[in-house]
């Protein structure tokens, strides 16, 4: 017998009368997914202060393809991408249903590209260790769209603005990711908080250039100097940024939360997208 969220997860979804909002969740280690601790806790308050999405697409920094896929199985799977941390990390189940008929009705929103339907992947720990936060009972359906590695930021920054209707939809589209990820560079002096200067610096221009609506700039990011290579040094915790920027809307406002260093080189820094 089918369970009663796998058939609300196989309904079409209707228009919804507020418009979801959009976040990008700076996700940081993956011993959050199971830590009580001040960004788990505010991961938390905000899936009880946003409306009850009908679903939750996510895109994260850690699911990376030739082309941009989405997952379409009926139970996404729960990855666990990661070594060296505790077993209770990989212990962690996180059984929401997956959504096959929002995957399909993703793939003929967008036009710019093809959208190709993954039954393998699942949800890895840039989805999972948020939203067993947000939403615990596991009853809401969750699907991911990859990353794909071969296109430049404009790419996805357009393909975002090919989802807006989903939040029309009442489908929350969250970016998982960091603004400032430089392993390379971490401090494991600051490992509880705590930037070097570069870092503070980047990450309060990118959130002035995200207040003043210059996602030129955000886009273009190269340019924006020495301080964001070494914020950027490869893209993909950065480009989830891009897709929360590319969903908002002429009338959403823009708030920050969750804005804090960590490690010297990393920021939890995150953006909430809504309607006022």
């Amino acid at each position: 017998m089918e369970s009663p969220i796998f058939k609300q997860a196989t309904k079409g979804l209707e228009l919804q009368s507020e418009l979801m909002p959009v976040l990008f969740i700076g996700h940081g280690s993956p011993m959050n997914g199971i830590e009580d601790n001040e960004f788990s806790r505010t991961w938390a308050v905000m899936g009880t202060e946003i409306p009850r999405p009908s679903a939750v697409i996510v895109i994260s920094a850690h699911w990376l393809t030739k082309g941009t896929h989405v997952t379409a199985m009926d139970f996404p799977e729960t990855i666990h991408d990661f070594r060296g941390f505790p077993p209770a990390l990989n212990e962690v189940q996180y059984p929401a249903p997956g959504h096959p008929l929002l995957a399909a009705e993703l793939e003929s929103l967008v036009k710019s590209t093809p959208v190709f339907q993954d039954h393998d992947w699942g949800l890895d720990h840039g989805a999972w260790t948020i939203v067993r936060h947000m939403y615990p009972d596991a009853n809401i359906p969750v699907l991911q769209i990859s990353i794909d590695y071969t296109k430049g930021p404009e790419y996805h920054y357009r393909l975002a603005s090919e989802l807006y209707e989903l939040r029309k939809k009442g489908v929350l589209i969250l970016g998982s990711g960091n603004m400032v990820h430089n392993l390379r560079l971490m401090s494991w002096e600051m490992i509880n908080g705590g930037g070097y200067d570069w870092t503070l610096h980047i990450n309060n221009k990118f959130k002035e250039l995200i207040h003043d609506n210059n996602f030129g700039a955000l886009v273009n990011y190269k340019s924006l100097g020495p301080e964001a290579q070494m914020a950027i040094p490869t893209p993909e915790h950065y480009l989830p940024l891009l897709y929360t920027l590319g969903l908002k809307g002429p009338k959403d406002n823009v708030s920050f939360f969750n804005d804090k260093a960590v490690g010297g080189s990393l920021t939890m820094t995150s953006v909430k997208i809504s309607v006022p």
